[in-house]
């Protein structure tokens, strides 16, 4: 984990791939607790800090997240999130050079617990939610393309998804790519913006992926990461 900002409100922090949000059944470190050790350890409290969540990434996603520190952030920053005033700006490889330099997607989907996967599904279907995104794509070579992508609905998987859906299935992929190789999944939350939840400043922060690892490598990845 790497913190790149923090008050007395909020940390802001870059999750590492393949690590989650918070606990769950694997047992393993995940980014809640570690935020809260870095919290409690850096301001000296006592006993377990306060760390309210108020989005995930996916476990196999790396990014930015920003967790918050009192209980009235928390509640700010989520309702920054109902209301559409927070912003976050995905960044992935796909398999194939791409048709359109820029499409919005709409579908429905469906999430199988039991199997952790997520499905498209009838807009009456009982359990079925709608799932909005516009990507624009930044750079194509002959067998992939490079995406920025902003998601107007927080659904679970719901990159991988729609995009697997219209034959980009993400570099990385086990679960929705069938041509899959291991490694890391090529998706990554770039850009997070927001308003701070009691100074009102406008909050920016960009982070980019490893652009010496695969499949970024391929992309001038970091002239999409000037401020």
């Amino acid at each position: 984990m790497q913190v790149v900002y923090d008050d007395s409100q909020i940390v802001v922090v870059i999750k590492p791939h393949n690590v989650p949000s918070q606990k769950d059944e694997s047992g393993d470190k995940d980014l809640l607790s570690e935020v809260k050790e870095f919290v409690k350890e850096k301001y000296n409290k006592p006993g377990e800090a306060f760390v309210g969540l108020v989005h995930r990434l996916d476990r196999p996603t790396g990014g930015l997240m920003v967790f918050a520190r009192t209980s009235k952030a928390a509640a700010r920053l989520s309702k920054q999130i109902q209301e559409g005033g927070f912003e976050k700006v995905y960044y992935c490889v796909v398999e194939g050079k791409i048709k359109h330099n820029t499409q919005r997607l709409v579908n429905y989907l469906k999430k199988d617990e039991k199997n952790n996967i997520v499905k498209l599904c009838p807009a009456l279907e009982n359990g079925a939610k709608k799932a909005e995104l516009v990507y624009k794509c930044l750079e194509r070579n002959e067998k992939r393309s490079l995406l920025e992508v902003k998601i107007l609905t927080g659904r679970s998987h719901q990159i991988r998804v729609q995009l697997a859906n219209i034959g980009y299935p993400l570099v990385g992929d086990m679960k929705y790519n069938k041509n899959a190789q291991k490694g890391n999944l090529a998706l990554w939350a770039g850009r997070l913006e927001f308003e701070h939840p009691v100074s009102k400043q406008k909050m920016k922060f960009l982070a980019m992926p490893d652009e010496t690892a695969e499949p970024w490598k391929e992309f001038k990845i970091s002239k999409y990461f000037v401020r």
